[in-house]
């Protein structure tokens, strides 16, 4: 039986650049074993779909509680290493978040994504009270003897529009991306980056291995890996259109008869 360190190690080793590992989120157990039963080589969590899937709105509405137990059914039901969208860690202080990734390694997830927005603001942490934070998480995962893969996300380029997408913001979010790696995360997660030049150059300047999420007019994945991608996710994408044929083959079943 694979254990939990072994999963971790193999989780990371699959972020290679310019060799991308494709991550196709899911929400709850049985969407983890249909994308697992895909081929995926790992799976990771949305927490806009986790949220959505049990009728809460994004943005640690669902409580930790609930999010915990889905995640734990998510590890038991797949063969594969388990990868947390941990959202904020459902704290601010340092020991607040290392008694939650703790509890969350409990689950038997092996990869957290741990964002540097202030949770319910569009404000950002300050990149040196976000470092802390990232090292509070890495010293619980050593605490617990875990080398958990702890991807960094900034939602600098998220709370922007794409057009304006500067030189200058990319400069802060490579600052952000060294200062997150000396505080010990694993990987740089850039939601809503789809500028090419600025995905290359990110890449480029930065040691960690880089996260692009595939939404509509972004790159397609052939394209970012030779950008220099290391790992692309779908975020809420699956959950949306499933739900979209849900809610159409509902309405046709119940106007089949009109």
């Amino acid at each position: 039986m694979t254990t939990q360190i072994q999963n971790a190690e193999a989780f990371a080793a699959l972020h290679v650049k310019g060799q991308p590992v494709v991550l196709f989120n899911i929400w709850d157990a049985g969407s983890a074993r249909v994308v697992s039963e895909a081929g995926a080589t790992a799976i990771a969590t949305g927490s806009a779909p986790v949220a959505m899937a049990q009728g809460y709105a994004d943005g640690q509405h669902i409580p930790l509680e609930e999010a915990l137990a889905n995640a734990a059914r998510i590890v038991r039901a797949v063969d594969v290493p388990v990868s947390l969208d941990f959202e904020g860690a459902y704290a601010t202080d340092a020991e607040g978040i290392k008694a939650n990734v703790t509890r969350a390694l409990d689950t038997g997830v092996v990869g957290f994504n741990f964002e540097d927005q202030v949770i319910g603001s569009s404000d950002l942490h300050p990149v040196e009270v976000q470092a802390t934070r990232v090292k509070a998480m890495r010293m619980a995962c050593e605490d617990a003897g875990i080398p958990a893969f702890i991807n960094a996300r900034t939602d600098l380029f998220l709370k922007a529009a794409p057009e304006d997408h500067s030189e200058a913001m990319l400069d802060e979010a490579i600052a952000r991306a060294k200062a997150y790696a000396e505080a010990g995360a694993s990987g740089f997660f850039a939601p809503a980056l789809k500028d090419e030049v600025m995905i290359a150059n990110l890449c480029a300047a930065v040691e960690l291995p880089v996260n692009i999420i595939a939404l509509p007019d972004t790159p397609e994945n052939s394209r970012l890996a030779e950008l220099g991608v290391a790992r692309i996710s779908y975020g809420p994408v699956p959950y949306k259109k499933m739900t979209a044929w849900l809610g159409d083959q509902a309405k046709q079943a119940l106007e089949s008869l009109s």
